[in-house]
């Protein structure tokens, strides 16, 4: 199977296209009503669709007052989703998967137009549902660039920058693309004699703004968003493969060197990867793509069969194959250069040059519009391909990085590297970088943020080999370091306490209850996350990442899972396999 991978691998950068299945709609609707679902197929906190009493699909601002309005006056819950859905929580449901009470979903799907790009003021206005790509190509077409953006591009434009959304930068205004928003219009919530629903536009210097970038959808619906642009150039991109040993000590210079660095740490296998990644004048010859080959299409077989070894794997508790499956996987992204291709095609060698619009960020599995019916994102729920959890975490000041850096290295040396093989099968710990922001929401001072995604059981009720390891890094993060989440990211649990890490949480609740005074855009995700509700605990609960366990019982003992401290965070409470209780 994994020769089969690796071939597969290969022949992605031959010169033929590969065409795949598009992702599904997150809106599904049948005569008994309509579901909304992530483009995964499950939600961090649960993994039950939502559904909702109706859905609006406004394709002009004015039609998205008149379903505000309609939601306003009846005192109808109100949600927003894009026509992509990447948003691993359950932001965007707006009855939290009950059913019970009136619902609108608003969808943005038809409101996804770019609408102006001023060359002369160097920015790109565009409708909230506009798809990244179509963003980044027509500023491009313009001779223009945005310096910002998400290494996965299947997102919507006011979507990424109401979740927070980045991509690597200490440089400039950073790489938080809310950071480079200098405007954006708002509906919100009004009174029966302002037509139950009104337009706030705001800019940059406006009390509100601030409030506004990293909104969450809790404030009212984003209906367009203007970004600011720099003069068009290029990128070169070249990934240096270096031993662990000093990774603590010299990812903050490696930052302060490169405009758009970034790291994959891969703790198994002792390894670093640096990206050396700087801009370069627009006649640096170079006519480079960023295709990262987790976002390209692939064969909905080998998806599957990838799954289906990996649940073998973590069925039969075989550490030492996962091992063998993660060195295959970085040997193979070692070999194409991750994705990157000298001339669009083919990868052929470091550097790679090409201009920022197609080199900052991609996803060409999601681009198709052709079913070729074999091919999809490996992701895709329909095809039973690959299922993880993914956590992110948000370290400042950059030295708690450092030394959560250190405790993994301990834990690593206590638990054995094999036993964190399970995040090198599929992208090690990714760290980027993002800008001390103006953004409520966003981060308070300049910070370290670091990705990783692991195996996620079908079966909510099932264990994960190396269950312990796991839970002990995120504990680590989020309650030894103080780490933050990324908004549309993580289990339930690195929410905890998540209201005491900002320390403009008051400015923005303040902004909230301008707004939105009657909760017509709350949730039951937000009531439990940001209104701090606690959840009830239940058997097996921290197996799916809805609770830390305090007993057994949140484990499974019945399949040899004990509540236990952590190895090396021993206030961290873990799920670790024993063979019998008393171990």
């Amino acid at each position: 199977m994994l020769a089969t991978f690796l071939l597969l691998l290969l022949s992605s950068h031959a010169p033929a296209p590969v065409l795949s299945l598009p992702p599904r709609p997150p809106v599904r609707c049948t005569s008994t009503g309509c579901v909304l679902s992530n483009a995964y197929g499950a939600w961090s906190s649960d993994r039950a669709d939502c559904p909702v009493s109706a859905v609006a699909y406004p394709a002009t601002e004015q039609e998205v007052v008149a379903a505000v309005a309609r939601a306003s006056a009846t005192g109808a819950r109100v949600k927003v989703v894009s026509g992509f859905a990447h948003t691993i929580p359950k932001l965007a449901c707006p009855g939290g998967g009950t059913g019970n009470g009136t619902t609108l979903l608003i969808s943005t799907a038809r409101l996804a137009g770019v609408e102006e790009v001023d060359v002369a003021a160097r920015t790109v206005t565009a409708d909230a549902g506009a798809p990244l790509r179509a963003v980044i190509d027509a500023a491009e077409a313009r001779g223009l660039s945005l310096a910002a953006a998400p290494y996965w591009e299947g997102v919507s434009v006011a979507g990424l920058v109401s979740t927070g959304s980045h991509g690597s930068s200490w440089w400039g205004r950073g790489g938080a693309v809310h950071d480079h928003v200098v405007g954006l219009r708002l509906v919100v919530a009004a009174g029966e004699a302002d037509g139950w629903a009104r337009v706030v536009t705001l800019r940059a210097g406006d009390e509100l703004f601030p409030a506004a970038l990293v909104s969450l959808g809790l404030l009212g619906v984003i209906t367009k968003i203007t970004l600011s642009l720099e003069p068009r150039f290029k990128r070169s991109i070249t990934y240096d493969y270096r031993d662990d040993s000093t990774f603590q000590d010299d990812f903050a210079a490696h930052a302060a060197s490169h405009e758009f660095a970034d790291i994959t740490w891969y703790p198994s296998q002792h390894t670093a990867v640096y990206r050396i990644d700087d801009r370069l004048p627009l006649d640096a010859p170079g006519d480079g793509v960023n295709d990262f080959i987790g976002f390209q299409a692939t064969p909905i077989a080998v998806t599957a069969g990838l799954r289906a070894v990996e649940t073998s794997l973590e069925r039969s508790k075989n550490v030492r194959g996962k091992c063998v499956t993660a060195k295959a996987e970085g040997a193979a992204k070692r070999l194409v250069g991750s994705g990157l291709k000298n001339d669009g095609v083919l990868f052929t060698g470091y550097p790679v040059v090409g201009y920022q619009g197609k080199m900052q960020t991609s996803g060409s599995c999601a681009r198709s519009s052709a079913a070729d019916l074999l091919s999809a994102c490996g992701w895709d729920p329909r095809f039973h391909g690959l299922f993880f959890y993914e956590s992110t975490a948000i370290f400042s000041p950059p030295a708690r990085f450092r030394d959560f850096i250190l405790d993994v290295k301990r834990l690593r040396d206590l638990a054995g590297s094999d036993s964190l093989c399970g995040v090198d099968v599929y992208n090690g710990l990714l760290v980027r970088f993002v800008k001390a922001s103006a953004a409520h929401l966003g981060q308070p001072e300049d910070s370290v943020v670091v990705d990783f995604n692991y195996y996620r059981a079908s079966d909510p009720a099932a264990p994960r080999l190396s269950e312990d390891v796991w839970e002990e890094v995120e504990q680590l993060a989020f309650v030894k370091h103080g780490a933050r989440p990324h908004w549309a990211k993580n289990r339930l649990v690195a929410f905890a306490g998540v209201r005491g890490k900002y320390p403009r949480w008051a400015q923005f609740a303040a902004a909230k209850r301008e707004l939105d005074p009657r909760g017509l855009f709350d949730s039951p995700w937000s009531d439990e996350v940001v209104g701090a509700v606690e959840v009830a605990k239940g058997d097996g609960c921290a197996l799916d990442g809805r609770c830390v366990c305090s007993e057994d019982r949140h484990c499974s003992p019945g399949q040899g899972y004990y509540c236990r401290p952590g190895l090396v965070f021993t206030d961290a409470r873990v799920c670790r396999y024993s063979v019998s209780q008393s171990q």
